[in-house]
């Protein structure tokens, strides 16, 4: 089988964010780099499959700019064979890079399956692994976190509303977007971590896969950061004279009774 997942670095949810001069992103200077967590899933549920079919590769595919190679890396060292690097601008949004990545995917020989994280936890948009389906031109099934395998034919428990789940069936070749409780993801380990600084990252550029930016079709124009959050205040005294103090200043201060 040929397993693809397509993964997205981000910034790791402890980096502090600055926006850059013009507030249209953010400013890369001094952030820790990560693949995104449910990317992991994606790379994880693809080796599994790998492991109980004899012959099988994983290629990793990341759309993005030079630094996204580092998490092409880390997925390499878990274990993927091959990695393709997409040289996309980092403005580039859900559609361009979903054109891209489909693109991509179309000058591949054969393609079984494209696994995806459900969304990347920087823009949380959900759109890439649905978008890159419909150029592609198969079915998708997001949300999944459990997966039945039948040959050619996918059962997916996918999570819905009410804490419920519904099971969807599909055929390959399919994109499979997944979420936290599909799988474990494996720690890559030294050995592993070694080998994958060595192994070759196939470079695509865009004009070799007929995308430009006029496939962008949001720009951001005026970001801002949440405000930040006000100083606590502490009320002192005995708790009768605390309750009376907490209900004055909810009601002339916060205004909320």
């Amino acid at each position: 089988m040929n397993l693809y997942v397509c993964i997205k670095q981000v910034p790791d949810t402890e980096t502090k964010i600055k926006l850059n001069a013009d507030s249209t992103g953010i400013d890369p200077a001094g952030i820790k780099w990560i693949m995104s967590p449910y990317d992991e899933f994606a790379v994880e549920e693809a080796l599994r499959l790998k492991e109980k079919n004899a012959g099988s590769t994983v290629t990793v595919v990341s759309a993005g700019p030079d630094r996204a190679v580092e998490s092409l890396r880390t997925a390499l060292a878990m274990g993927a064979d091959n990695a393709i690097h997409v040289e996309l601008p980092d403005t580039a949004d859900s559609n361009m890079t979903a054109k891209a990545l489909a693109n991509t995917l179309k000058k591949e020989a054969n393609v079984d399956l494209i696994y995806f994280g459900k969304e990347a936890i920087d823009d949380g948009a959900a759109q890439v692994p649905q978008l890159t389906a419909a150029y592609f031109g198969v079915p998708s099934v997001t949300v999944v976190f459990g997966i039945e395998y039948n040959g050619t034919t996918l059962k997916c428990k996918r999570e819905i509303e009410g804490g419920s789940y519904e099971l969807v069936e599909v055929s390959t070749p399919a994109v499979i977007a997944g979420t936290k409780g599909l799988n474990e993801p494996r720690y890559a380990t030294l050995p592993n971590i070694m080998k994958a600084k060595k192994k070759e990252v196939k470079a695509v550029k865009l004009a070799d896969i007929g995308v430009s930016t006029s496939d962008q079709k949001i720009k951001n124009k005026n970001i801002q950061l949440p405000p930040p959050k006000q100083a606590g205040k502490k009320i002192d005294g005995d708790a009768p004279a605390q309750a009376h103090a907490l209900a004055q200043a909810l009601r002339n201060e916060a205004k909320v009774i």
